[in-house]
């Protein structure tokens, strides 16, 4: 069914060269990202509270502010997802409000759905038949099943070295899976001939203009859940970047709207220390960011080559954030950490925004009277192996009451307990 939509373009982050909204992500006078313009008074004549109150509890309550005309968009049912009050976490941490965003909970348990739902409506919407992605694990899954949902010809490219539990996640929708020998930028490479040389649809290439947007809603969503306040300080995980950029995005979209008061969001990233080119730059004080070969089992952090470091950098420092980096001990022991104080089983991308939390709470960046929010973007049942070393070994007995009080409450053994 036909709609409207607010956004009237793309324009490029570098040298400003307008192009109409069609599937292209590169500037051609300077190489640059391309990212969506909005009619931003259009839009704030069209959205309210009351709107978005009255819309569908998913990301389409924000369609006025997504690239997308279509009032029938590729729906799973993503998004409104819990913000929930951390208390525990915040209490071990030093931190008096802390709040979590946990996307754990999405249709294909990452926040990639976000980001897919959109890019998928405009590949709709641009009439492609087809609709793929480079990717370290998750994006592979939510293209994979918004595929399925569309009724487009779907390829998942990823590198050959991916844990089998993400791949068994894609496909279960019944994409064409290829493996590549090779680390992510090496696939995301071949993705960007294959979209050249195809026109195919892909997520995170020739769509990512629009693919990007879906963050915003991250922004969105805590705003509302917070009574259409922003937090003071927010936690984000970096692969790309983008991420981080398109959720400050989205804070300032909602201010430039009138939806909430302005606030300056301080913004921090987090980054696993084996593929951690951004929280190198930042600590250095350089503007560039240098490509990195990934060594760290953080795979859905392991981007060596991040597009939008530079602007993640950016909003880092304009909003006086940081950008921080854990080893992978310290991400596995972020993850059993989360779960044994909020009982949120994340993958290693949410273990990482939880240690790099901790270390930022340690050294006074984040304060402990901030409000605070840390995004938990993935599953943990993705990445099962990840935190087994850190886990205590289940107790084996005979099934007799004798044996359990022999060899459980009263062995050798602690027992576990409160925490």
């Amino acid at each position: 069914m036909a709609g409207t939509t607010f956004a009237t373009g793309l324009r490029c982050r570098i040298c400003g060269e307008g192009y109409p909204l069609e599937a292209i992500h590169a500037c051609e006078r300077c190489f640059g990202p391309l990212e969506v313009v909005y009619d931003y008074q259009a839009v704030k004549s069209a959205i309210s509270h009351e709107s978005i109150a009255a819309g569908p509890r998913t990301i389409w309550r924000y369609r006025a502010l997504l690239p997308v005309a279509t009032e029938t968009p590729v729906d799973l049912g993503v998004g409104c997802t819990p913000l929930i009050r951390a208390d525990r976490l915040g209490k071990a941490l030093g931190l008096d409000n802390l709040y979590l965003k946990n996307d754990c909970v999405n249709p294909t348990y990452s926040f990639k759905d976000r980001v897919v739902a959109v890019a998928a409506t405009r590949a709709v919407e641009l009439g492609l038949d087809t609709f793929a992605c480079a990717s370290t694990g998750n994006l592979a899954c939510a293209v994979a099943a918004a595929s399925s949902v569309a009724g487009l010809k779907c390829f998942v490219f990823v590198p050959a070295d991916l844990e089998l539990s993400k791949i068994i996640n894609a496909l279960v929708y019944g994409p064409n899976l290829v493996q590549v020998d090779g680390n992510y930028d090496q696939v995301n490479r071949l993705c960007s001939e294959l979209a050249d040389e195809y026109g195919w649809g892909f997520a995170n290439v020739n769509l990512r203009p629009y693919y990007a947007e879906g963050s915003k809603t991250l922004a969105f969503e805590v705003a509302e859940q917070l009574g259409w306040e922003a937090p003071d300080h927010v936690v984000v995980p970096i692969a790309s970047g983008a991420l981080m950029v398109k959720i400050d995005k989205g804070f300032r979209e909602l201010e430039q709207v009138g939806l909430i008061a302005p606030r300056n969001t301080r913004f921090s990233g987090a980054q696993a220390e084996g593929c951690s080119p951004v929280a190198t730059a930042f600590a250095e004080g350089r503007d560039d960011v240098r490509p990195v070969k990934p060594n760290t089992f953080v795979r859905s952090l392991a981007i060596g080559d991040p597009a939008d470091g530079p602007f993640a950098l950016q909003v880092a420092r304009r909003t006086g954030g940081a950008i921080g980096s854990a080893s992978d001990p310290e991400v596995a022991a972020g993850i059993s950490l989360l779960a044994r104080t909020e009982g949120i089983f994340a993958e290693t991308a949410g273990g990482t925004t939880v240690a790099v939390l901790k270390k930022l709470a340690e050294q006074g960046i984040v304060k402990r009277e901030e409000r605070v929010v840390a995004y938990i973007t993935g599953n943990g049942l993705k990445t099962p192996d990840a935190v087994a070393e850190e886990l205590s070994a289940p107790f084996k007995i005979a099934p007799t009451l004798s044996a359990f009080e022999d060899q459980v409450l009263h062995g050798d053994r602690q027992l576990a307990g409160v925490r």
